[in-house]
């Protein structure tokens, strides 16, 4: 998103090293070049929203590596390369909105960790293969504005983790299958404007329903709910209830009317962003990728003994777990018996299973009953930022910090402009900040975030973050919009900078950290103000250059932290801005 123009340097192959490629949303042109294919180490490659063309390389299916892969967009052509279904690690796949051809070969089955497929807006022809079913971690399947044909393979009916499927405006045929209705978790079904034929299953999902999941299929029958004409085995006991028959259908058809449209607006919220049935740049996962019952979070955590706890908070617990697999991860345990704990672990559900970002929390699976409620996420082994600020064991240096503030900006551009709508963290703060082992940070706990609507920038809530990092529109008012979120990041860049917390005792009465800071900047005293450990340089040269860089950075956070949030700085200036401090630091080394 940075109005990049021109080709992808045919010296991408010398980045051995890379691990993710993100040019999604500019003006790029030309081919896909082959040189990406000798980037081994590539997990995350996301070309969508360009200009490329031609054919997808078939090299691409050589980078085993590969978790995500988005070329949604864009005006490429040919076949879908065989060599894509040889990678079994793939976890999200979207080639959406391009001019593929040819057809889906049997060996799709082969996408076995796969969250997400999204082949709409395409030219694909043929049938359905059965091989479908083999994808039972697939959460939400597009397949829309083809060219496929034939019948829906009973076999989907098997994918028992799709919560969303979409195959409308295609020529299929043949009935729905009625396996369908043993997807418990489905909740998003269109296979409108098909030439489908038969009655409407009734059962499971299907009672969530509407005619919107099926128009455009004139020889479809079912109950009076979806608006269809009665199955013949259904008139005749139809037939003298007429009267009673047509009332009936007035007033479903204004509670469909209803539930169409809450149904329209919850769909949008979760699956889709601009427009598109399905999305997987950047996140848009509908869901978990693994299920993990309660037996085995008991089992991995030792029965969440003290040894493996790894913090705590207002709403519950957090566990290190070690399956039998030595496959490790953190699992959040809220407490069951406050009720604003069951609230938050309502909200981070919903918020974690739509958005995924590199600096955000990955969450692997949910375990919840009316006892016990819980998130299973990415275990980060070096801990939270706070950890590292304040413990006497460990210390970050200036580039660290740097780049762990670069990070949380990153996160905090994707929720607040990279998403159909606006999320708003509302509790940022260094122990909300996780590091994996690369010291990559990811942004974390969002049970009290909120989601703005289409055309909302701001919101009321009674709900309140922790102190000393509230915006004051936020304190005082319970106003929430994305610039609280830049007034929470000002003061945690400040406490990152100087090692005091915004409660510190040594701030009382009118004297803040913000106060404090700024009178420092004003007096050009900010040496004053600065962690000491990041002025223990060898050289006087390192030391002025030093107290330069976090001088700006400070200078930076105070923009953020403007009383009033009009004035504040919008985040993706503070990035940018960051990326420049960043720039000029280490040019001077």
């Amino acid at each position: 998103m940075n109005g990049l123009s021109g080709n992808i340097p045919l010296t991408i192959n010398y980045l051995q090293k890379l691990q993710g490629l993100y040019l999604y949303n500019n003006n790029m042109r030309g081919s896909i070049p082959e040189g990406l294919c000798d980037l081994h180490s590539l997990v995350d490659l996301y070309l969508s929203q360009n200009n490329f063309f031609g054919p997808i390389p078939e090299c691409l299916g050589n980078i085993t590596s590969l978790r995500d892969l988005s070329l949604e967009s864009n005006m490429l052509t040919s076949s879908i390369p065989s060599s894509i279904w040889r990678l079994t690690d793939l976890m999200y796949l979207d080639f959406s909105s391009n001019s593929l051809i040819g057809f889906l070969p049997p060996e799709i089955g082969n996408l076995l960790k796969t969250i997400l497929i999204n082949l709409s807006m395409n030219q694909l022809s043929e049938s359905i293969p059965s091989t479908i079913e083999n994808l039972i971690s697939l959460n939400a399947l597009s397949l829309a504005h083809n060219l496929l044909k034939g019948s829906i393979p009973d076999s989907v009916g098997r994918m028992i983790s799709l919560i969303s499927i979409d195959l409308s405006y295609n020529s299929l045929s043949g009935s729905i299958p009625k396996s369908f209705e043993k997807l418990q978790y489905l909740d998003y079904l269109n296979v409108s404007f098909n030439a489908l034929r038969g009655e409407i299953p009734t059962g499971g999902p299907f009672v969530n329903f509407t005619i919107e999941s099926f128009k455009g299929n004139d020889a479809l029958c079912g109950i009076p709910r979806f608006n269809v004409p009665l199955c013949n085995n259904n008139v005749s006991k139809h037939m003298p209830r007429m009267k009673n028959v047509r009332l009936a259908l007035f007033i479903v058809s204004g509670v469909v009317l209803l539930i169409s449209l809450l149904s329209l607006a919850f769909i949008f919220v979760r699956y889709k962003r601009k427009n598109q049935a399905i999305n997987g740049i950047d996140g848009l996962v509908p869901t978990v990728p693994e299920r993990i019952s309660y037996y085995e979070l008991l089992q991995a955590t030792e029965h969440f003994s003290e040894t493996n706890l790894i913090g705590m908070g207002s709403f519950g617990s957090v566990y290190k777990a070690v399956r039998r697999d030595g496959k490790i991860f953190a699992v959040k345990v809220f407490n069951s018996l406050s009720e604003a704990a069951c609230i938050s672990f309502g909200v981070e559900c919903e918020v974690l299973r739509n958005i995924r970002h590199r600096n955000l929390t990955n969450v692997i699976s949910s375990c919840s009953n009316e006892d016990f409620k819980a998130l299973v996420l990415q275990y980060m082994p070096n801990g939270n930022l706070d950890k590292w600020l304040y413990s006497h064991n460990y210390c970050l240096d200036l580039m660290q910090r740097l780049n762990i503030m670069i990070d949380v900006a990153c996160a905090l551009e994707y929720l607040h402009h990279g998403y159909s709508i606006l999320i708003v963290h509302c509790d940022l703060k260094p122990s909300n900040v996780l590091l994996d082992e690369e010291m990559v940070a990811h942004v974390s706990d969002f049970g009290i975030a909120k989601l703005l609507g289409e055309g909302e920038s701001t919101m009321h809530t009674n709900t309140l973050a922790t102190m000393g990092y509230i915006a004051p529109e936020y304190g005082l008012e319970g106003l929430v919009s994305t610039r609280c979120d830049v007034y929470s990041y000002g003061v945690m860049v400040m406490e990152t900078f100087t090692r005091k917390k915004p409660s510190d005792d040594m701030f009382d009465g009118d004297l803040t950290l913000k106060n404090w800071v700024q009178s420092s900047l004003n007096n050009e005293s900010s040496i004053e103000v600065i962690d000491a450990n990041l002025l223990n340089t060898e050289n006087e040269q390192g030391f002025e250059k030093n107290v330069q860089c976090v001088s700006s950075v400070l200078d930076l956070a105070l923009k953020c932290c403007a009383e009033s949030s009009g004035d504040r700085i919008d985040i993706k200036e503070v990035l940018t801005e960051l990326q420049k401090i960043k720039g000029r630091f280490s040019r001077s080394d």
